[in-house]
């Protein structure tokens, strides 16, 4: 693997970090503003969905009526991420892992977040690591569609079996299926190439 590796793209939330409190509590501003309930944190399946999809999707989910997912976008786009950074934890080990990284392959992001990522990187002191960032809001379908990793791709003119893409959901295993891209699952019992719970296993799969 290590002779084929030219790049390795990340996604964001459950693999670079743990964003489940961040997530969440822009979901229930968002239900708070359209005067709904709070989501229920037990139910597994909805926090599943706000996790994973893109959060027009996932409004969608919430909002079948046409009409109250318009407002609930609306909504959304009131709210300033940046207050939800702080409720954001970088996973163990990655910063040290993509230092030992970046002198052996490209990096980049590909997440099914819309207009946060380059904010959220920032924050975090990662943007120089990566060469490409590819969100929801570049692409016409995001994930689990091929389309975002295959723009990635094309950004670094690599073939899909020269890279890997580390996800921790179903929905970044289908994507990286459909675009041809080896998958790592991270922390995830899904199938895959290689199954890591620590970014420097990386490392060693590389060699």
């Amino acid at each position: 693997m290590s002779e084929v590796c030219k790049l390795i793209i990340y996604d964001c939330d459950g693999v670079m970090f743990d964003s489940f409190e961040a997530n969440l509590s822009f979901y229930q501003r968002v239900m708070e503003m359209m005067g709904k309930p709070y989501l229920d944190r037990e139910n597994a399946e909805h926090m599943r969905i706000l996790h994973t999809y893109s959060h027009r999707e996932v409004l969608a989910h919430f909002f079948v009526d046409p009409a109250e997912w318009q407002e609930a976008i609306r909504h959304a786009g009131l709210i300033d991420y940046r207050d939800l950074v702080p409720l954001m934890q970088m996973e163990e080990g990655f910063r040290e892992t993509l230092d030992a990284l970046r002198s052996r392959v490209e990096l980049a992001v590909c997440t099914n977040r819309s207009t946060s990522m380059d904010m959220v990187l920032d924050s975090f002191g990662l943007t120089r690591y990566f060469g490409c960032v590819m969100t929801a809001a570049k692409v016409e379908n995001p994930k689990p569609h091929p389309e975002p990793l295959l723009k990635v791709l094309d950004h670094y003119g690599y073939e899909a079996r020269q890279a890997l893409f580390v996800g921790d959901s179903d929905v970044d295993r289908q994507a990286a299926a459909a675009a041809g891209v080896p998958f790592v699952a991270y922390k995830a019992d899904l199938p895959a190439v290689a199954r890591i719970d620590r970014h420097a296993d990386l490392i060693r799969i590389l060699g």
